[in-house]
């Protein structure tokens, strides 16, 4: 098969997974939405999802979105998510150029993020990272600040917070990480939940995700 069959192939078995898991705990297949993670793939691979009808990706880092997606976003108008850790000093960047944000974890990302959308007249749909394995090496803020922080992020500063998201701890059972951000989430009222990859999707789906970050079952393995 060609790249490009290929990868509208993985499209549509990920897609017929997702309705498969929804549809299994009474939940509509549309309230989960499927970001094709394209970071460390080339642009011809993005076109080839955006030729399948995919429309949300998710890249890790922003210089290399810049180096991608300004001409695909051009020509076809997807909506651009920041997955991986941002560096405050990139914001006024992230904001150019991405739709959604899914790791704000810190008071003074909270207030860069603030300032650029202001400055450049956008209102980026932000999700807060919650490190629910409290790894010191991962991104996100720790569960026993997540209140504090996502009333700051509202009131303070005034971010549009939709939703958290979570990164799993690699040997541990995801589900009980799906289902701490959960509950975090419904107390503080959010109705978004940005969690599952490749290995674990279906899970999360059961437990409320309605973004799931999907990379190899879609493009392959990374270089």
């Amino acid at each position: 098969m060609t790249s490009d069959t290929s990868i509208a192939t993985a499209i549509a078995d990920v897609r017929a997974r997702i309705a498969a898991a929804a549809k299994s705990c009474g939940r509509d297949p549309a309230s989960v939405h499927l970001i094709a993670v394209s970071k460390t793939h080339g642009a011809d691979k993005a076109a080839a999802a955006l030729a399948a009808g995919q429309q949300d990706f998710g890249e890790n880092r922003v210089q290399e979105a810049e180096d991608k997606w300004p001409a695909l976003k051009a020509a076809h108008a997807p909506r651009l998510h920041l997955i991986g850790p941002l560096q405050t000093n990139k914001a006024r960047d992230a904001v150019a150029l991405f739709d959604v944000i899914h790791t704000l974890d810190r008071p003074r990302l909270a207030e860069k993020l603030a300032a650029e959308m202001q400055a450049q007249g956008r209102s980026l749909s932000c999700f807060v990272q919650v490190n629910t394995g409290r790894e010191e090496q991962k991104a996100g803020v720790d569960p026993k600040d997540a209140d504090a922080f996502i009333t700051a992020c509202r009131d303070e500063w005034r971010i549009p917070v939709v939703g958290l998201m979570c990164i799993p701890p690699v040997n541990e059972e995801p589900a009980l990480h799906f289902a701490f951000l959960r509950e975090i989430a419904k107390r503080n009222g959010l109705a978004q939940l940005s969690m599952g990859m490749s290995d674990d999707f279906e899970i999360a789906i059961a437990l409320g995700a309605t973004h799931i970050r999907v990379g190899s079952a879609i493009f392959g393995a990374r270089a």
